[in-house]
């Protein structure tokens, strides 16, 4: 079974017109059981009953009477047997003695808890997410599963465990996606929630990492690790520069004609410059009193 359109009509009109039935009903009732208080015939007492039954009948047509506000759905159920959804703001009648269940269309928000995980490298780290979803299907929301708010929080949090699973905290090697790379985690958390909740008519919009942190009893260890690796990145980067800075001085030296160093001076004086130029200290230069008074 799909879901499709209840049967409805105006409820202004139906209410209006269940009024005027009631009011002749009663009229006709009040009347008849005064003309035969003053010794009338016994014909006006069908009238008294018809009244009754006619009363007792639009009562029961105005039971179907209902309002839908916007982004409401009203899920319509006729003894157990669905009959269809009102989706369309306003004031409506349906089929009387119907059930009608309020289905919220709004946008909604959901966070899950802070979870902990052993992410694809077995370090323990703490991942949360917010879920961005709303109903578009009332009748799976109502029917497909017990409860819709509760099957999209656990379905989330299943997601956010098993993203954090297949990827590292942080990547070590090229080509490989980790948590904190937000853009690419977030689409593939955003595909799996909605593969997820498909079946309960729930559509994603968007779901995003909110929180991200290694566990503390890891915590300093990471964070050691982490500049360990910045300072190799940067020493890396030294190591480039000062190696281009001392072939341009050599060239510049050799083009020139300034100096003609053999193959032993060119490295020493490669050495020297390397040393000056990747060092972390202020250099101090040494004279070399034994060649000025050779």
């Amino acid at each position: 079974m799909e879901l499709k359109q209840a049967w409805r009509t105006n409820g202004f009109v139906a209410l209006l017109a269940g009024l005027v039935v009631l009011a002749v009903c009663i009229a006709a009732g009040i009347g008849s059981v005064v003309v035969m208080a003053d010794g009338g015939s016994g014909a006006f007492a069908a009238v008294v009953v018809v009244a009754i039954v006619l009363g007792l009948a639009t009562l029961l047509a105005m039971s179907g009477l209902t309002v839908v506000g916007p982004n409401e759905a009203r899920v319509v159920q006729f003894f157990g047997r669905y009959v269809g959804s009102v989706s369309e703001p306003g004031f409506f009648t349906v089929i009387p003695l119907a059930d009608k269940q309020t289905i919220s269309l709004r946008v909604r928000n959901f966070e899950t808890q802070t979870l902990k995980v052993n992410d694809a490298d077995g370090n323990p780290v703490e991942i949360g997410a917010v879920v961005v979803y709303k109903v578009v299907d009332s009748f799976k929301a109502a029917f497909a599963v017990d409860d819709y708010e509760q099957y999209v929080a656990t379905q989330s949090e299943a997601a956010v465990r098993h993203l954090a699973t297949i990827h590292p905290y942080d990547a070590h090697q090229e080509n490989v996606i980790s948590l904190r790379d937000g853009a690419t985690v977030a689409e593939e958390l955003t595909d799996e929630l909605r593969e997820r909740t498909a079946s309960a008519g729930i559509e994603v919009i968007e779901a995003r990492i909110t929180h991200l942190a290694y566990a503390p009893e890891i915590a300093q260890a990471m964070l050691v690790r982490q500049q360990a690796a910045q300072v190799v990145a940067a020493r890396k980067q030294i190591v480039q520069g000062a190696v281009g800075m001392v072939g341009l001085a050599l060239d510049d030296l050799k083009a020139q004609g300034i100096v003609d160093l053999d193959d032993e001076r060119r490295a020493q004086m490669v050495s020297n410059l390397l040393v000056v130029l990747c060092g972390d200290r202020a250099t101090q230069p040494v004279v070399n009193a034994g060649s000025l008074y050779a």
